[in-house]
């Protein structure tokens, strides 16, 4: 049974519903967080990178023109309530926002601010559930990922976000299913990697990590296309990682775990590169892994017919993987 907040309140499962004119139900309007939470067993409330999640879910808002006035604090309170309640150990739990009761286009105009419409009042939906019990055996042996169809699109400025518009990568989640794979690896217009169609992608080759630059990334590279060393004049290495050549926006979200996977990789001295990928790089990396709220790390030792490395899990992903749920079980103590 989910434990449901909806606007203001809780309700029972059964009567959780929205508006027929709701602008995420009419439009697509909207967005939304997945994250991992829980209870302890001295009923302490933990939600792993709550405050990263909002910042990201207040930034596409403003960017996107949903609103510029998303409290975090009381979202922040209101997703922690729900996860209390629902006082499961492990919990999925999904925040989306809407643009509400409203049509965005015909909206009224207000003169007293130049024209500019009047301050939207959103939906805001929490849902926490028992968390996704994954077989262990995807992480101990790997899984196989197949190549989506579907391209991104760097110049939509609605890609790197995470609206409601998941149609097409749920199609090619099914597509992928039916060929065995557990994601489908999804690649840009130009032919770069741009991520799986629910998570964040990792190569790894001669015992460096790198992963594809994020939305919000860009302005911090060398300005080198993919796979071109830096030269003269390239940027300097941040936060111990470099970063090299986004020729056009990136597509890419940028990850919540994808980034706590990078502070711990930096953390243990791991050289890390955000840069431009492309599929010659997924195929021959040494170990790919895909990062996402709900499995954290998982091993990819196949794409299609095509191994990767040695056909398991790598050293590296293993030790990350084991990092990571240190670190979940950090925010849970």
């Amino acid at each position: 049974m989910a434990t449901v907040f909806l606007n203001g309140r809780f309700v029972d499962q059964a009567e959780a519903r929205v508006s027929a004119f709701d602008a995420g139900l009419q439009h697509g309007v909207g967005l939304f967080e997945t994250m991992l939470g829980g209870t302890t067993a001295l009923d302490e409330t933990w939600v792993f990178r709550l405050d990263e999640h909002l910042e990201r879910l207040a930034g596409s808002a403003r960017e996107l023109g949903l609103s510029d006035q998303l409290r975090t604090q009381g979202l922040y309170d209101a997703v922690m309530e729900t996860v209390a309640r629902a006082g499961h150990a492990r919990s999925r739990v999904r925040l989306t926002i809407t643009a509400g009761d409203l049509n965005l286009l015909s909206a009224a105009r207000d003169d007293e601010t130049d024209g500019r419409t009047g301050a939207v009042e959103p939906t805001v939906l929490i849902v926490a559930q028992p968390a996704t019990a994954y077989p262990e055996g995807m992480f101990e042996r790997g899984v196989m990922a197949a190549v989506a169809d579907a391209r991104a699109n760097p110049l939509s400025p609605f890609e790197g976000h995470k609206t409601l518009n998941y149609w097409w990568r749920l199609r090619e989640l099914q597509a992928a299913g039916a060929k065995g794979a557990a994601e489908a690896i999804v690649l840009q217009v130009s032919n770069h990697l741009c991520g799986g169609c629910v998570s964040n992608v990792f190569v790894v080759k001669g015992g460096v990590l790198r992963t594809p630059i994020a939305r919000g990334e860009e302005s911090e590279t060398a300005g080198q296309r993919g796979g071109e060393a830096a030269g003269e004049g390239a940027a300097p290495a941040a936060e111990g990682g470099v970063r090299r050549g986004a020729a056009l926006p990136s597509p890419v979200l940028p990850g919540v775990t994808r980034n706590a996977i990078l502070e711990l990789a930096e953390l243990r001295s791991i050289r890390v590169e955000r840069r431009m990928l492309t599929i010659e790089d997924l195929l021959g990396a040494d170990e790919v892994f895909l990062t996402n709220s709900g499995w954290g790390v998982l091993p990819v030792v196949a794409v299609e017919a095509h191994p990767i490395g040695a056909g398991k899990p790598g050293e590296l992903t293993r030790a990350l993987r084991g990092a990571w749920r240190r670190a979940i079980e950090g925010e849970s103590e």
